[in-house]
This record gives C-alpha cells, structure tokens and sequence, in this order.
C-alpha cells in the first residue's frame, strides 16, 4: 500500500473564512441580533469592561508578531521629551515667548535642543549595525514614535535607509506618529503598561534624553528593573549630566540611604553620539568575552 503524499496542515476552517462566512448571513431577527455577532467581530462585547484580561493579552500579542515577522531579534530605545524642538526651529520658541517667565523657558529648551540633533546621529550609528547569522536585526531603533526627540531618532533611522519601530499611545489630545516611523513597525497602544513592556522585552540598549513625567516614568522604571534583579543589565545612557544633576539629585539619594553605591553605577552620563554608542558597543564585547 503506497503511503499518502501530502497531509493537510489544517482541518479547520481559517477564522477569516469563517468570518466572511459569518458575515453574510440571511437577515432575521436572530442573526441581525448582537448576540448572534461572532466574539472576535463583536465590538461591543470586546470593549466590554471584564474583557479588559483578554485587551491586555491582544494588545501584548499584536506588537510582538509584528516584530517577530519583521525579523527583529534586539532594539536600541530612545526615551525623551515631547517638547524639545528641532535646532532649526527652536528660535520660533523665543519669538512667540510674551513674558519673563515664558522667555527662560523657551531659553532653556532651545540649549536642549542640540540632544535633537545627538539622537538622530546617535540612531544612524546604531541603524549600521550588521545582521546576524540567521539574518536578525539588532539595535533598532524604537522609540515612542512622537514627536521631538522620538523624531529625531526615527529619522536618524531614514537617514541610514533603515527601518524603526514606534510605539505611539492613545491621548486625550491627538499624537500622531511622527513621519520617520516606518509604517509597517508604527503601533498604537491603549495601555501605558503594556507599552512601557514592549519598549524593555526587545531593548539592548536604551538611551534617555532630557524629558518631563514620561521619560521619568519609563527610564526610573527600567532602573528598577535592573535594580531589583528582574532583567538583567543593559546599558543606559543619561543623555546631559548637566541636566539630570539639575533635576535628580542622584547623589542625595545615595547619601540618605534610599539607594545604594552601586546603584549609580546602573547608568552612564554622556553627551556625544559616539561616547554612548562605544559604551554600548564595549558592553556587549566584554559581556560575550566573558561568556
């Protein structure tokens, strides 16, 4: 008896047949009803309040297919302000200043305004960086895929003729993705949990610029994280000592206690493109050199 050529893969009707199956379903009572609605076409009961455990898991799920069918093995994050304008524009910030007030702030931002220009350099270097053997990309650039900073980094990305991943959020007022982000790796979250685990699940690396309540919120968590032994240490990059010093009193948090000596070792301030790519660079080496 000669043996069967080829066994299907699958009995089961796809769920996409089934659902334009669905879909065309004579028109009664019954079948215009919600409840006849198949549960994965039925938005209703999807945004149902207890269905909030399954939106967790789909909206864990998507980005990481996403990622994987992208080939997309490591990622390099970018944290960073919203509000930190591009070199070139940042002097409209003094010209539309009306008092004193509003004047040192505009200032203030457009001294910051270089750490545009350092991200996007910063993600060109990174974006060169080679496949590996089974042709998986690593050290791509990710970052929240809005506006400033996050621009720079994804443009810095476009520029090197490489793609890059944002991970935008639903706001009240509306944040579009910025244009850099490639459209196919460009992901929108409901959840800032969720998010803040796909910025850490791929990142080898990631690189904080001066930000507000957000980049605090996400760099402070990741320094957690390492803290506390729940992932293992990458590199962190500070971007302007001058700033952080200004604004987090790290070494008062070691004098009273509430942090220890070597926790300030889980970061490195720096300034240039160049200084933070080597510390990333120089990481991994002794890392792999160490086994």
């Amino acid at each position: 008896m000669s043996e069967p050529t080829r066994v299907p893969s699958r009995v089961f009707r796809p769920a996409q047949q089934e659902a334009e199956s669905a879909n065309t379903a004579s028109g009664t009572p019954q079948t215009e009803h919600p409840a006849y609605r198949l549960a994965f076409q039925d938005m209703d009961f999807l945004l149902r309040e207890d269905l909030r455990p399954v939106r967790f898991q789909l909206e864990l799920l998507k980005p990481q297919l996403i990622l994987d069918a992208a080939n997309i093995a490591s990622t390099f994050v970018v944290y960073g302000s919203a509000r930190i304008p591009e070199p070139s524009k940042a002097q409209a910030l003094l010209e539309l200043a009306d008092t004193p007030q509003q004047k040192k702030i505009a200032e203030r931002l457009i001294e910051k305004s270089k750490y545009y220009d350092v991200a996007r350099e910063l993600a060109q270097m990174v974006s060169n960086f080679p496949l590996d053997e089974a042709g998986k990309r690593h050290f791509v650039v990710c970052s929240g895929g809005g506006p400033s900073i996050m621009e720079a980094a994804n443009r810095g990305a476009q520029d090197v003729g490489a793609e890059s991943v944002g991970l935008n959020i639903v706001l009240p007022h509306e944040q579009a993705p910025n244009p850099y982000v490639t459209p196919g790796l460009s992901m929108q979250f409901h959840y800032f949990a969720l998010r803040k685990m796909h910025f850490l699940l791929h990142a080898r690396a990631v690189a904080v610029f001066p930000g507000g309540f957000g980049t605090f919120d996400e760099s402070f968590e990741l320094l957690t994280l390492i803290q506390t032994g729940k992932i293992d240490p990458i590199p962190v990059l500070f971007y302007g000592r001058d700033f952080w010093n200004r604004v987090v009193n790290f070494e008062a948090l070691c004098e009273e206690g509430v942090i220890g000596p070597r926790d300030l070792g889980l970061f490195h301030f720096v300034e240039t493109a160049e200084e933070g790519w080597a510390i990333v660079q120089d990481f991994w080496r002794e890392k792999e050199a160490r086994g």
